[in-house]
């Protein structure tokens, strides 16, 4: 059977013929084979519309069926740029126009069809088994504003019409859990374009769960004798220039302010900013390791076309942390790191983790030796918690330095990267950081960058998909709602006292008094995957006792009041659903 990436690269080919059959005049751009799929640039006399697809599709399943053979033919440079010309295809021949002179060009053809590239692909057309289009959207060709906007059609394609529909359910599946969606219907967050893209507003529901697990955050790093930081939103243009990042990464900065006529950035990363700590005093090496942490606020430019939701945004708050020590410390402090981030992802309900190594790649920074030093350190790290299924990627470090990331697997098999933890031999060296050694000299600081969630927005938007919505007891904004039957006083005063007891035993939940049918209520509540409705009519009252119904369940339990402060207690203490 053939393998994926020739099936979805043979599928992108087919729909660049499908779309030449209807369009003749029609311009092709690029399209590769991407992770589940595939997509094709085109620029066309029409704007595309979804119902288009279909037709697309239909001729698509045509060409398969026709099992045309997909050849190879290898032309010189310029037989190849004769026949881009002829055929009028323009982007084709600027592709071309930048490979050597002496290279030898593939086209892969398949009956009227021919495409100038280099594979690879399936033998026939009929191998393609299942394939489905999906969207259109927008993009510039090669990515540049200044170029022409093309039209992308993207689709799917899989070696089994069995894995096809797999998928597709779980599409419906992550359609259902969007965070956007349920971020609106929750009433948890909100993005104001108007006011600025890519910028999150926190709603107080939402910002409720942040203080939760910022809360937990903070607690669980002041038990592993982490020091919290607060830094500045901005900083003079030195400091940027300093750490490289005027240098390397200005297009993603914010444009600068002119203050006092000098220029101020917003920070797109914290490091600097705790280096200037360090670096404010004379350290030794027995201040040291030094753990600091931060939840700081971030900016960073991001084009309008790849914002999406909490995951892709412009000002967001990283969980950030910066491990300062000397080279014989850190096998130890990434040990203390791995368990931390387990713990941390396994209590946010995250269990199926992956371990991932990335090496040092060509045209690193820093002595060969330490790269192998703090290699070796990862591994040894890994190895001391047991890990050792982990995938390693040779030269897919960064230029400073090897990392660790860990990815987990949210309730419906996604993959999602969330905790790092980096190596750097960069910023040490450009901003001198030192320490005083037990020899009395001056010797040159190891720092290990590391986050656990990477950002708080990404994260929430990870957690809400993750739960549905439906978020644990510990991490439910609203954990229990009280409902009435009827307005008489023996149930209002049994509710509202009801409601004062929970709330000062340090649960969070409301009152529904109104005068409104149960069923609503019941509704309403469930709408919210609000954990536990809690019910009072007369017949609670009298007997001092209260009707809960779990949130999924259509049973009520009848408690009273001690044993629902119990219950309550557990699940807060051990943080389970």
């Amino acid at each position: 059977m053939a393998n994926l990436e020739s099936i979805r690269h043979s599928a992108s080919h087919v729909l660049a013929q499908a779309v030449l059959r209807i369009y003749p005049n029609a311009k092709l751009g690029i399209g590769p084979a991407i992770e589940n799929g595939f997509y094709y640039d085109f620029e066309l006399p029409v704007s595309l519309i979804p119902e288009d697809l279909i037709k697309i599709e239909s001729e698509m399943k045509s060409i398969i069926k026709e099992n045309l053979p997909i050849v190879k033919e290898t032309l010189s440079k310029q037989d190849a740029m004769k026949r881009l010309q002829a055929s009028g295809q323009t982007f084709k021949q600027e592709l071309l126009s930048e490979l050597p002179d002496t290279e030898d060009i593939t086209f892969f053809s398949q009956g009227d069809f021919s495409d100038l590239c280099k594979g690879p692909h399936v033998a026939h057309t009929r191998d393609i088994k299942a394939f489905k289009l999906q969207k259109i959207s927008g993009a510039y060709w090669r990515g540049k504003e200044t170029n022409p906007m093309l039209q992308r059609i993207y689709g799917i394609a899989f070696e089994t019409k069995e894995a096809l529909t797999a998928y597709l359910t779980l599409l419906e599946e992550a359609e259902k859990r969007d965070h956007r969606k349920l971020g609106k219907e929750l009433d948890l967050f909100s993005l104001q374009d108007k006011a600025g893209a890519g910028l999150v507003y926190w709603h107080p529901k939402g910002a409720r769960i942040r203080h939760i697990i910022e809360t937990f955050w903070k607690e669980e790093h002041f038990k592993r004798d982490y020091e919290l930081l607060n830094t500045p939103h901005i900083g003079q243009s030195w400091l940027w220039e300093t750490s490289g990042h005027l240098g390397f990464y200005n297009e993603n900065m914010f444009a600068p302010m002119k203050i006092d006529e000098q220029d101020y950035y917003a920070k797109p990363m914290n490091c600097p900013f705790h280096i200037l700590i360090y670096n404010s005093s004379l350290r030794s090496y027995r201040d040291l390791p030094l753990r600091w942490a931060e939840l700081g606020t971030v900016y960073r430019y991001e084009r309008s076309g790849v914002l999406h939701g909490l995951m892709r945004v412009r000002g967001f708050t990283q969980d950030d942390s910066h491990i300062i020590c000397t080279p014989d410390q850190v096998e130890t402090e990434i040990f203390e790191v791995i368990k931390f981030a387990k713990y941390i992802l396994q209590t946010m309900g995250f269990n199926d983790m992956k371990y991932y190594l990335s090496t040092r790649p060509k045209g690193a920074v820093g002595d060969i030796s330490r790269w192998e030093q703090a290699e070796k350190a990862l591994r040894n790290a890994l190895a001391m918690e047991n890990i050792h299924d982990f995938e390693v990627d040779e030269g897919g470090g960064a230029f400073y330095g090897p990392k660790i990331d860990i990815k987990i697997k949210d309730a419906i098999g996604r993959e999602w990267q969330l905790s790092t933890i980096q190596f750097d031999f960069n910023l040490p060296d450009r901003f001198d950081m030192t320490y005083i050694g037990q020899d009395g000299q001056k010797h040159r600081t190891i720092m290990i960058h590391r986050a656990l969630f990477g950002s708080l927005e990404r994260f929430f938007g990870i957690l809400i998909e993750h739960y549905a919505g439906k978020f644990p007891f510990w991490l439910s904004p609203e954990q229990f709602r009280i409902l009435t039957i009827n307005d008489s006083d023996a149930t209002t005063a049994h509710a509202k006292s009801t409601l004062d007891h929970l709330k000062r035993s340090g649960f969070r939940g409301t009152l529904d008094d109104r005068n409104e049918k149960l069923g609503l209520k019941i509704r309403e509540a469930q709408v919210q995957h609000i954990p536990f409705a809690l019910v009072i009519g007369d017949k609670e009252a009298q007997a001092n006792q209260i009707a809960l119904r779990k949130r999924g369940e259509q049973t009520t339990q009848l408690l009273d009041l001690n044993e629902v402060t119990q219950l309550f207690q557990g699940l807060q203490t051990q943080k389970v659903n």
